[in-house]
C-alpha cells in the first residue's frame, strides 16, 4: 500500500508514500502491517492526514523523531480482508498475479507476472516462452477474466 519515506516534526509523525488512490486513503486502513527486517508487524495508525502532495501519519507508540527515523523504508501492508469489495469487471492487481493467459485461439501465453501502471491503461507484464506486455483494456484486448478458472482471455496473438 505504500512506505515510509521519512519523518515530520518531532512528534513521531513520518511521511508516507502512498500507493492509493488518492494518496491519503491509506490513513484509513486500520492496522497497518510494517514490513521491517523481513517481519511483518501490525501497527496501528493513530493519526494521519493529506500534507502537501504527500501523506504524514503518527503511528500509535511513536512518540517522538528518534522513533520515527526507525520506521523508514519500511513496507506499509494490510491485510486482503481490508480491502473494499470490487465492482463488476473490476479487479485487485493481486487478484490478477499468476493468472494463465490465453488468446482467442486458446493458445497459452504465459502467466501474469505483475502489472505496470502507465496513466492511460493497466498493462500485463506475462512471462512465458516470451515475455509480453499486453494492455489490460477491456473488453478491446481483455476479453475475460475468470478468476475461479485462473484465466484471463485476451485479443493478442502470439506474434504481437
Amino acid at each position: 500500500m505504500g512506505r515510509i519515506s521519512g519523518v515530520y516534526g518531532v512528534k513521531g509523525w513520518v511521511r508516507v508514500y502512498s500507493w492509493t488512490s488518492p494518496r491519503e486513503n491509506i490513513v484509513g486502513y486500520q492496522p497497518w502491517y510494517l514490513r521491517r527486517d523481513g517481519q511483518w508487524q501490525a501497527q496501528a495508525v493513530a493519526a494521519g492526514r493529506r500534507h502537501g502532495k504527500g501523506v504524514i501519519a503518527r503511528l500509535c507508540g511513536c512518540e517522538d523523531r528518534d522513533q520515527a527515523l526507525a520506521l523508514i523504508d519500511s513496507e506499509i501492508g494490510i491485510s486482503r480482508e481490508q480491502l473494499p469489495p470490487t465492482a463488476p469487471g473490476e479487479y485487485y492487481w493481486h487478484q490478477l498475479i499468476g493468472l494463465r493467459v490465453v488468446n482467442l485461439r486458446g493458445e497459452a501465453l504465459g502467466r501474469v507476472d505483475s502489472l505496470l501502471e502507465t496513466g492511460a491503461n493497466d498493462v500485463l507484464v506475462v512471462r512465458g516462452e516470451d515475455e509480453r506486455l499486453i494492455p489490460f483494456a477491456q473488453p478491446q484486448i481483455v476479453r475475460q477474466v475468470d478468476l475461479q478458472a485462473g484465466v484471463i482471455q485476451v485479443d493478442w496473438e502470439k506474434d504481437y
